[in-house]
């Protein structure tokens, strides 16, 4: 499902299956959160915290807050990739954003989400693993130059 790129941002790129089109003919909103979903999965992977290391610190991840733009149509059979764009960090939390692209990469969708770590015992926020915390510092430090997405912030307003 994931090949391998020259852009450290690219968590995954997927070929759309039919079974995520809806009755307008086009992904279905549901999956483009599925997809948003696996994409967060592979990067939990990349900061240390995967099953594995979920297990190995007895820390887990909680989605605090999301929030999804549908910019475009993706049709059965399109190639789709997800992008990641660390917007903020601290001690327990990733404000992370989520670009999802087609092949011309244009932007179809967005995802601006909050997560917070949390040791699993006491199910209380808690901080990063420290070798974790060392990579998100890394990869943060890539992504602060990029501009901001239009769409960081956005709320939902009927606009007069």
């Amino acid at each position: 499902m994931n090949t391998e790129s020259k852009d450290p941002r690219e968590l995954i790129r997927k070929k759309i299956p039919v079974e995520w089109v809806d009755y307008n003919g086009h992904m279905n909103d549901v999956e483009y959160v599925r997809l948003f979903g696996m994409a967060v999965e592979v990067f939990l992977s990349r900061i240390g915290l995967g099953p594995e290391g979920r297990e190995m610190h007895d820390y887990t991840i909680y989605t605090l807050e999301t929030h999804v733009c549908y910019l475009h149509e993706v049709k059965h059979g399109e190639t789709v990739q997800v992008t990641r764009h660390i917007l903020d960090r601290d001690a327990k939390r990733i404000h992370l954003f989520l670009t999802m692209l087609n092949t011309e990469e244009t932007a179809v969708a967005t995802m601006e989400l909050m997560l917070m770590g949390i040791e699993k015992r006491e199910k209380r926020p808690s901080p990063f693993p420290e070798t974790c915390e060392k990579v998100i510092e890394q990869l943060y430090q890539i992504d602060t130059p990029l501009d901001l997405p239009s769409q960081v912030g956005r709320k939902i307003t009927i606009q007069r």
